[in-house]
């Protein structure tokens, strides 16, 4: 199939991006690599696709004391290779498992976010992360945690006349460690099942804190807190993270896999990712 007819504009100040959108007819367009086949498939028919590359605010990182800040129009491939980026430990482990080089090449981060894919790696690392989404629209702008912008499958906080201006992921610090895992049937699929982990430990080495979040389970991103799951069970995680799967995982089965074995999946590398981050907790700790 092909798209239903549209008009193309490409501004180049984000008030003019936001004069465009008003309305609610048209649509962004950042790297385009979600957006382009719906279009195509014609399950969205915008008036106007609204292309927010030429916006320089929106098209940089930044790094500060706040946090690792992504603009909406960065390119995943471009995080990737960003030195600035290694201060957020998530992004380098996850983004090889996003798509294949040439979809990072052209995709963003931020459009991963805006399209809240249920089994999307990087809104599970915002999620995790507590990480920041800024949003601008005709009431101005506005902040928000990740876990409130991403309601549901393919659906967010953001409004037709709303445009998302950059995430901010905050930055590793001592005593902190991270894991990630997710199993596809090839690389660059979809994953079966996933998982993302932070733990913090204090000065003794004992766990402060503890957040999982699942991704490819249910209609988005689910985050627990784990911190008394992991300091009751550190020795042998597998039943409890198994009882956490039965609680977790909602998804149909379909001829990938079915419920029952994705909660099992999603139990084993909960178990082995948070062991992980335990570890490296500790080593960050020591080190620092």
């Amino acid at each position: 199939m092909k798209a239903a007819p549209f008009a193309y504009v490409r501004p180049g100040r984000l008030d003019d991006v936001l004069g465009e959108l008003a309305g609610g007819d048209g649509k962004v367009l950042a790297g385009g690599q979600s957006l382009v086949p719906v279009l195509a498939m014609r399950l969205g028919r915008p008036g106007t696709l609204v292309d927010i590359t030429a916006v320089p605010e929106l098209a940089s990182a930044t790094s500060d004391r706040d946090g690792y800040r992504v603009g909406a129009a960065l390119r995943q491939r471009a995080v990737e290779h960003d030195r600035a980026a290694r201060a957020v430990p998530l992004i380098g482990m996850a983004m090889p498992f996003v798509g294949h080089r040439e979809l990072r090449s052209r995709g963003t981060v931020c459009g991963s976010l805006a399209h809240a894919d249920p089994a999307a790696e990087l809104p599970a690392i915002a999620c995790c992360l507590e990480a920041t989404v800024e949003l601008a629209g005709p009431a101005g702008r506005r902040r928000m945690p990740a876990e409130e912008f991403v309601t549901g499958a393919m659906s967010t906080a953001a409004g037709p006349e709303d445009v998302v201006v950059s995430v901010t992921f905050p930055l590793a610090r001592p005593g902190e460690g991270f894991g990630f895992a997710e199993l596809a049937r090839r690389h660059g699929d979809f994953a079966l099942a996933g998982v993302v982990t932070r733990v913090r430990v204090g000065g003794d080495g004992g766990v402060t804190d503890a957040r999982l979040t699942g991704f490819g389970i249910s209609d988005r991103a689910v985050t627990r807190d784990v911190t008394s799951l992991l300091i009751e069970h550190e020795g042998d995680l597998r039943p409890a993270t198994a009882a956490l799967a039965d609680a977790v995982v909602d998804t149909g089965g379909d001829t990938h896999g079915s419920t029952g074995y994705r909660r099992r999946l999603f139990g084993v590398l909960a178990a082995r990712e948070l062991s992980r981050a335990l570890h490296r907790a500790r080593d960050r700790k020591e080190g620092s």
